[in-house]
């Protein structure tokens, strides 16, 4: 049947859109069964062999069998795989009957990339996300720094979520008193546990991680600026130690995790847009992000910015189905209007408009 999206509106467009990629994915499982029958197993499989990547890489790195350059990228693709998933375990797409088993999945995942929030915290949050994506108590988003004006400071907080609050503290606590109202908490205790929570958001295995990964920036700052400024310094025996098993570590853990979160952040936040969109219009929250410039940090997030807006559609496709769905899901989203490299937004600040006020777009 012959639609014309110009007669459509923004709801008939996205239910259109949902409708077709979800045929797509029972197509799809019509020809292999197995990716429906087994989706637990290939939760897991892919969470035991990705967690065995990055012990494989790392242990290689160490016993002098690979270089840094070599360790560092392999471990953060592993990785990559082990935020799909826990994506795809916060929307409950694996061991849905069995929540031991899931939160086990997602406990094992924080583990293996401890530089993100805990995945506990984080699906209220996501879930949130899908509801009021792109505007102001859009806390997810918000932390990775989409909605911020590009320049030095949001480069720095773009790899860092600790930087992404200290350099704008005022901007963040809105953004939780926002996150906390539109939840509509029952009583002033409900509304500080809330709020305690999202201060807590790291803990502990995240705040562990910032307090090494700072650490060592910041040891190997003095260390160099003491040897440029012709007043080396000598270590002693126990602190050479120590820098040496930081070195260690920044190469098989810390690293892998900067460079992933960079690249994820970097699509994420550029992909979403934020400020002037209207609640739940699915249609105005994302485009499809993939140019070929692009391609190098889409390996170390799963080709997110191609293939992550397909889920703000069909929220409950895992995200291997997704990247094989694709070419059919952007053939529809494309003739509904869905955006595709709108690099305009990288000046506008994420936002879905240019700059004009809202009777200038209501009349345009």
């Amino acid at each position: 049947m012959s639609v014309d999206p110009n007669t459509m509106t923004d709801a008939e467009k996205t239910d259109y859109i949902r409708k077709t990629i979800l045929e797509e994915g029972r197509a799809l499982r019509r020809r292999h069964p197995w990716l429906e029958k087994h989706q637990n197993l290939i939760g897991a499989t892919i969470m035991i062999v990705s967690l065995l990547g990055m012990i494989a890489s790392g242990t290689l790195y160490v016993m002098g069998y690979i270089p840094w350059w070599a360790c560092i990228p392999a471990t953060a693709i592993f990785a990559s795989f082990i935020h799909e998933l826990e994506h795809d375990l916060i929307h409950l797409m694996y061991f849905k009957n069995r929540p031991w088993a899931n939160d086990l999945m997602l406990a094992v995942g924080w583990l293996a990339r401890a530089s993100t929030v805990s995945p506990f915290v984080r699906r209220k949050l996501h879930l949130h996300h899908h509801k009021f994506s792109g505007t102001e108590s859009d806390l997810e988003e918000r932390g990775i720094t989409n909605g911020e004006r590009w320049g030095l400071r949001r480069l720095l907080m773009t790899g860092d979520n600790m930087m992404a609050v200290f350099l704008r503290p005022f901007t963040m606590q809105r953004a939780v008193r926002q996150y906390i109202r539109s939840q509509k908490p029952a009583s002033r205790g409900e509304a500080r546990k809330m709020s305690l929570q999202q201060m807590l958001a790291y803990a502990p295995l995240g705040n562990i991680y910032y307090l090494l990964f700072h650490g060592w920036v910041v040891a190997h700052v003095v260390l160099f600026t003491a040897q440029i400024s012709g007043n080396p310094l000598t270590l002693s025996a126990e602190l050479s130690a120590v820098m040496s098993a930081l070195n260690t570590f920044a190469v098989v853990y810390m690293l892998p995790s900067f460079l992933r979160t960079f690249c994820l952040h970097f699509i994420s936040s550029n992909m979403h847009y934020y400020g002037d969109v209207e609640a739940r219009n699915v249609m105005q929250q994302c485009q499809v992000l993939n140019p070929w410039w692009l391609m190098p940090m889409q390996v170390f997030c799963f080709n997110f910015g191609s293939t992550h807006a397909i889920h703000h559609f069909a929220v409950r496709e895992p995200f291997y189905i997704r990247q094989w769905t694709a070419p059919a899901a952007h053939k529809v989203m494309r003739k509904m209007g869905v955006r595709f490299n709108d690099y305009g937004t990288f000046l506008r600040g994420n936002r879905f408009y240019a700059e004009t006020s809202a009777e200038e777009r209501q009349t345009a």
